[in-house]
Parts: structure tokens; sequence; C-alpha cells
């Protein structure tokens, strides 16, 4: 049966509408996106299908595009879609803290890199680049690692901040094994920061792991 012969308040559209995304399961949700089915399948049966290949919502939307295309029902233009809307839910991300204080916005913060960081399969190290009321003025990606380590230069970073004329920093890096607990190579290099960019009178306001779940260094007392 087709999504639009179920009744009006099963329809997946119309029910965002009316209660809200949230109130919505993964397979709806994607289905709006799919927006039709093919022929024997709706949307929400190809969506379920998807999930069920693809072994959940996150990774089906990590899939790289060879993979992502090969599966049933969706396709080049689908894989143009998804990233659009990714990259779109990126940049709201960042817009908030442009607008604001990323110090007394740590959820809007940790959503931030979260969405940045996340998803790489290796280690990658950046830094959010922070004015005087700790407003966000840059993020860069620094460096880049094997799956379980990223060099980290400090004179680099001590470059950018100048670059940047930035008053303070917060610094962030993923977990690809999807823990988020700090090695003593990670409390050590937080401490060597502190002290290089000390000498600039540039303070480093937390450090963020990003994995499964996300570690605040000034949370744990560790800066």
């Amino acid at each position: 049966m087709a999504i639009s012969d179920w009744p009006a308040d099963e329809r997946p559209r119309e029910r965002l509408l009316l209660r809200g995304p949230a109130a919505l399961s993964d397979a709806e949700l994607l289905a709006i996106f799919l927006r039709t089915g093919v022929a024997g399948k709706s949307a929400v049966d190809i969506s379920r299908d998807l999930l069920n290949h693809f072994g959940g919502l996150r990774p089906l939307l990590q899939a790289d595009r060879a993979a992502f295309c090969a599966a049933r029902g969706l396709g080049a233009a689908k894989y143009a879609q998804l990233q659009a809307v990714l990259e779109m839910g990126r940049r709201h991300l960042a817009a908030m803290l442009e607008r604001g204080d990323a110090v007394t916005s740590p959820a809007a913060t940790r959503a931030f890199l979260s969405a940045r960081l996340r998803d790489y399969p290796y280690e990658v190290f950046a830094c959010l680049f922070l004015d005087n009321r700790h407003r966000m003025l840059a993020f860069e990606e620094l460096f880049r690692g094997t799956i379980d380590g990223a060099s980290v230069h400090p004179r680099e970073i001590v470059r950018r901040v100048l670059h940047h004329n930035a008053a303070a920093v917060i610094l962030a890096h993923n977990h690809p094994s999807g823990v988020a607990e700090p090695s003593r190579a990670d409390e050590a290099i937080t401490r060597r920061l502190q002290e290089a960019l000390g000498l600039l009178d540039v303070r480093v306001l937390d450090h963020v792991i990003v994995a499964d779940e996300t570690l605040s260094f000034a949370e744990r007392g560790l800066i």
C-alpha cells in the first residue's frame, strides 16, 4: 500500500508537521528524505530495508558514495542531497557558536565539534579560535593521523592563534575507537599547549574529546 493511502495521522510527513520530527522513527525520517518508494514497496519499507542493510541510521549517513549509491532506492542524486543536508546541519551549528558565547553554550559547542569530528575513521586534532568575548572566530582541523593518534605541533597552533588574533581556544580531537577517555598523551599535549599559549596570554578554555560521547577536560578538572 502506498503511503498516500495510509490514514493521514500515520503518514510520516503529516506526523512530523503535527508532532515534530522527534516523534518520528529513523525509518520514518528517512522515508521523508526518500520521498517515494518503488513497485511493491513504500518509502517506509525501503527505509527499513536500508537501515537493516547499513546497520542503522548513523552508518548509513557515514557511508561513502560507492556504498550509498549501490543500495536500492538510492543513487548519486540522493547522495548529493544527503551531503547537502548534513553540511547545512554543520553550518547551522557553526552559526549558533558565531552568534553566542562558546563557553556559556557547552551543548552547542559539543554538538558542533561532534558533527565535525565524530565520523572520521582516523584521528583529527582541531581548534576553535575565540575572541575576547568567547565567540568563535574560526574552526580549523590542524592535524590528521592514524586510527589511534595524530602528531600535534604547538608551534603551528601558536601560528594560527596569532593569525586569527585569538584571545582563547578550545582544543578538540576525536577518538575513532568510540571511547572518549583521555590518554596520558592527550593530557600531556594539553599541558604543553596551555604553557605555550599562556606565554601569549591566550587561554585554553577546554579540550573536548569526540567519540560515541564527548568528554570535556574542563568538566573533568583536567584544565
